[in-house]
């Protein structure tokens, strides 16, 4: 069984899909692992730790020919533009990464006739079996990490407070909207700088947990059951809450150095909780990191990509954060991936079992036909 490792082409992304030592697993596994030419250079792996590790290093139309499986961390809707380009080269063939499941009724027509059957990491569930395996949340940790610096870095005040010869210097005051993984480890981070944190999640859950961390939790009085979908995923509420909770909010938001959110519902537009007026409340200098970016933002004022300033106040638009700690972000995910090549793999050969819950639920499409109940339901209009 041969399973390949391509290099990288959506713009500015340095992580790689497998990292040498989880070479070294497969190869145990029966697996011969075949790697591009520079696919981990970006991230910080040399095409020599590859070859010594077992994999052999090929160019990209080589290992495109021989590999059954494709491993990358974006591809079909996730990196579009360059998939289309080499079409050709899937069919047949067995891709797995981060692919924009939500998104892919667009192509349905050109995969139908590729034979491509392709696994989402994205919908990996959210169940304690599937732990090892749950990329979305070891990227949202590093997303988490790296808002907090950008905070830090940008904000023209330190984040502790210190006792200096010259008087004392009060605290960074900063704001989590959102205690999933990425608010989580942007809490502990902003923590472990020293700030004074204050987090909201709309899931009463989240409170034990945002206190656990030392934070303190605001109470808006929204909290939800109804926040949560059966596989732990965000749900989409009315947009009257949404109003309801951003008046709540705009008195927390005021009185904040950094805001930071994190809000997402797959397959939709992200919810908008931090308004125009709610920045022209804010001090001068204040800082918005918007990890919502890639999906609309939920600052009203968020350019994904690009560092605005509007009344004073920088607005961070935030786009893929981990490929800019590439390194650590590579290991994570190669390590998930091999996790979940760990169901797929058996004595050497590639077996689907559907009976699998966490396989069933991360196949997307098989020969070529969607399979995946939950985008066909969205798809068709079922999910709304």
């Amino acid at each position: 069984m041969f399973v390949g490792v391509i290099k990288e082409t959506y713009p500015n992304e340095k992580r790689v899909a497998l990292i040498p030592s989880e070479v070294q697993k497969l190869g145990r596994m029966g697996v011969e692992v075949l790697v591009e030419r520079g696919a981990g250079e970006g991230a910080g792996f040399s095409d020599e730790e590859y070859s010594q590790a077992g994999a052999k290093v090929l160019d990209r139309e080589e290992v495109f020919s021989k590999a059954e499986v494709i491993l990358k961390v974006r591809d079909l809707m996730a990196d579009q533009e360059n998939f289309l380009r080499e079409i050709e080269r899937y069919s047949g063939k067995v891709l797995i990464g981060f692919l924009e499941p939500f998104a892919v009724g667009d192509i349905l027509d050109r995969v139908n006739s590729l034979n491509l059957t392709a696994f989402a990491m994205e919908l990996i569930p959210r169940t304690t079996r599937a732990q090892s395996m749950d990329a979305l949340s070891s990227m949202a940790t590093v997303a988490g990490y790296k808002a907090v610096l950008i905070a830090a870095n940008m904000l023209p005040k330190m984040f502790p407070m210190l006792m200096t010869a010259a008087g004392t210097v009060l605290p960074a005051r900063v704001f989590v909207v959102g205690a999933g993984v990425a608010g989580l480890q942007a809490i502990a981070t902003a923590k472990r700088l020293g700030a004074v944190v204050q987090a909201y999640d709309i899931r009463p859950a989240a409170k034990e947990q945002v206190l656990s961390l030392g934070a303190k939790f605001v109470e808006l009085g929204l909290e939800s059951e109804q926040a949560e979908d059966k596989g732990g995923y965000a749900r989409a509420m009315d947009e009257e809450f949404y109003r309801r909770q951003r008046e709540m909010m705009t008195e927390v938001v005021s009185e904040s150095d950094v805001v930071i959110t994190t809000a997402m519902v797959p397959g939709k537009k992200a919810p908008v909780l931090v308004t125009e007026d709610m920045v022209k409340g804010m001090r001068p200098g204040s800082v918005i990191v918007d990890l919502a970016a890639e999906r609309g933002g939920n600052c009203e004022l968020t350019v994904p990509g690009e560092v605005v300033e509007r009344y004073g106040v920088r607005i961070v638009g935030a786009v893929n954060l981990p490929s800019q700690v590439p390194y650590d972000a590579s290991q994570m995910y190669s390590r998930n991936l091999f996790n979940f090549l760990s169901l797929l793999v058996k004595e050497g050969e590639f077996h689907i079992s559907l009976e699998d819950e966490i396989v069933r639920d991360t196949l997307l499409f098989r020969n070529g036909e969607l399979v995946n109940e939950r985008i066909r339901e969205l798809i068709s209009g079922g999910a709304g």
